[in-house]
């Protein structure tokens, strides 16, 4: 398989800017200077310009390429706070998801509205990332105030643009849904829906299949 290096750096780092640019219009400028820089470590880098798509996240070639196990992902969404799966622990067979904190949160309707316009700049829009997010939302296991929260920024940016997503307006939106709800969320079940996407030929799984 061939490795897209430069590719994959040009893809990351326009990726990395415009969510800095988007935390500029949402008053965490400075915070967003951190964003993303695990993936340019050898961990995250070298595998992921193995599996480089380009339209997507190569996470997703990657998973279906191993059995559906992402060595990117798994390193990648411990160290970044920004994501859901940071906030996850397991206990007793449950899955704890703990409230993403305002930064995080915020950091996270950043990263999601950069991810839309990097991969498909000619369809972005405002109901792009918020589309895409209601259609996964249900299988996430995230705070409920999490969830509201940023279904709420992604609804704003829709309808507003960046100028519904002013930092005093998100902060009061953020204090509002966390008094509604307690600071963790236990999952009893799973959230899966939908079936897994087909791995790639010539996996051993693909072939126990085929005979």
């Amino acid at each position: 398989m061939k490795y897209h290096f430069i590719r994959h750096l040009v893809t990351i780092t326009k990726h990395r800017n415009q969510v800095i640019r988007n935390g500029w219009h949402c008053g965490i400028f400075w915070h967003c200077l951190r964003h993303d820089l695990t993936k340019y470590g050898p961990t995250e880098f070298i595998t992921s310009a193995k599996y480089y798509a380009g339209s997507h996240s190569p996470v997703d070639e990657e998973r279906r390429s191993n059995f559906y196990f992402s060595k990117v992902c798994q390193h990648h969404t411990k160290r970044n706070k920004h994501h859901w799966e940071y906030w996850t622990d397991f206990y007793f067979g449950r899955v704890i998801a703990k409230q993403m904190p305002y930064v995080y949160a915020v950091e996270y309707v950043c990263d999601m509205l950069s991810a839309s316009k990097t991969y498909d700049p000619r369809h972005f829009s405002g109901e792009t990332t918020l589309n895409y997010f209601l259609a996964r939302k249900e299988r996430y296991y995230m705070s409920p105030a999490t969830k509201e929260f940023v279904e709420w920024c992604l609804t704003r940016y829709r309808d507003l643009g960046f100028a519904g997503l002013k930092k005093k307006d998100t902060k009061r939106k953020y204090e509002e849904v966390s008094g509604k709800y307690p600071p963790v969320a236990i999952f009893e079940n799973s959230c899966a829906s939908g079936e897994l996407p087909p791995l790639k030929q010539g996996s051993i799984i693909a072939r126990s299949k085929e005979k």
